[in-house]
């Protein structure tokens, strides 16, 4: 898989609804680089913002990149203030966790921040804050551009609500300090805008899909380039994307996208709408697959989708391969008799 960065941005496992299975969790990751795969900590895959507060996610970087076999990113973020924040609030936020994430090894990903959309009065706040933060970086970073569909709150960010207008804002940041940023992951679920923006990338500087609705086509690339990926949705697929992604290495674009293919009709439904739900049907198929013994995550967020939804989640990657038939047939109907 050297032709392609690749990292899947991997759930937690719920002990409770309040608690981290610490031995599952970190198991997990195991599996994950067992494939080849880099790790994504602490991203909104683990729940980030939606019931994984900030001292857990420390602790979970920490403890992954002290077991890191491969390839580990962690998301950089603001979630622990609480309350009214000015713009410099939002800063040594964004420098509090940074500093936790270099000390522990994991490459940095700077998250959007809900707290920066509601407080920056325009494309100058993100110089100042990205800007800030880029020069205090230790190695290049991986700025993180995540959608309205993922998270409705983050609106006009980068300074502006015209998503081209915004993309010149992020472009200014990354060519302002090209030796700083090692890519941009960006999770518009909008093909064509991401080959754009790559294109227009400083030639040092990587595009990571975020696009689960897109990806075989956009990692395939074209003869101007392609992405690398940074996915929710490589979580319940990384045997079979390790597979066709060893396939794309050799050259073979055919086969890669033959083995890909039965995944994006999976994707697609766990993604659906609304789509930052996306992490419960993730954490159905890692219970699917027996990597966890309980479907179970962080603030009861199992009960986000309805039976209907799972059930067709289960059927689609039965097709896609990801999960062995009979033993989720088992796991299935001993989950819906207890219901």
């Amino acid at each position: 898989m050297s032709s392609r960065i690749v990292f899947a941005a991997a759930h937690v496992v719920a002990a409770d609804e309040r608690t981290v299975d610490w031995d599952a969790t970190l198991a997990f990751r195991h599996h994950l680089w067992s494939h080849g795969l880099g790790v994504a900590e602490a991203m909104d895959t683990a729940q980030r913002g939606m019931g994984l507060d900030w001292p857990t996610a420390a602790e979970l970087v920490r403890r992954s990149a002290a077991e890191k076999t491969g390839r580990i990113c962690a998301g950089v973020a603001t979630d622990q203030l609480t309350g009214e924040a000015g713009l410099d609030d939002v800063l040594n936020a964004y420098l509090e966790q940074l500093d936790v994430v270099q000390e522990a090894g994991a490459q940095p990903v700077l998250m959007c921040s809900r707290r920066l959309a509601a407080v920056a009065r325009g494309p100058e706040d993100y110089e100042k804050v990205y800007g800030t933060l880029l020069d205090r970086v230790s190695e290049p970073v991986i700025l993180h551009w995540l959608g309205t569909a993922f998270d409705p709150e983050l609106e006009g960010y980068w300074g502006s609500a015209d998503i081209p207008q915004a993309t010149r804002n992020l472009l200014e940041i990354i060519h302002s300090r090209p030796d700083k940023v090692d890519g941009v992951k960006v999770s518009l679920l909008d093909a064509g805008h991401e080959i754009g923006l790559r294109r227009a990338l400083p030639e040092n500087v990587r595009c990571y899909t975020g696009d689960d609705f897109n990806y075989p086509d956009l990692i395939a690339g074209d003869e101007q380039g392609h992405s690398h990926a940074l996915l929710g949705i490589f979580d319940p697929i990384a045997p079979v994307a390790a597979k066709a992604l060893a396939k794309l290495a050799e050259g073979d674009t055919d086969e890669f996208h033959r083995i890909m293919a039965p995944t994006v009709p999976l994707s697609r439904h766990l993604f659906s709408a609304p789509t930052y739900y996306y992490k419960t049907g993730v954490v159905f198929l890692a219970w699917l697959a027996g990597h966890q013994e309980r479907f179970q995550l962080i603030g009861g967020l199992e009960t986000a989708r309805s039976v209907e939804h799972l059930a067709e989640a289960k059927r689609l990657a039965e097709i896609a391969g990801v999960i062995e038939p009979e033993f989720a047939e088992r796991r299935w109907r001993q989950w819906l008799a207890s219901r």
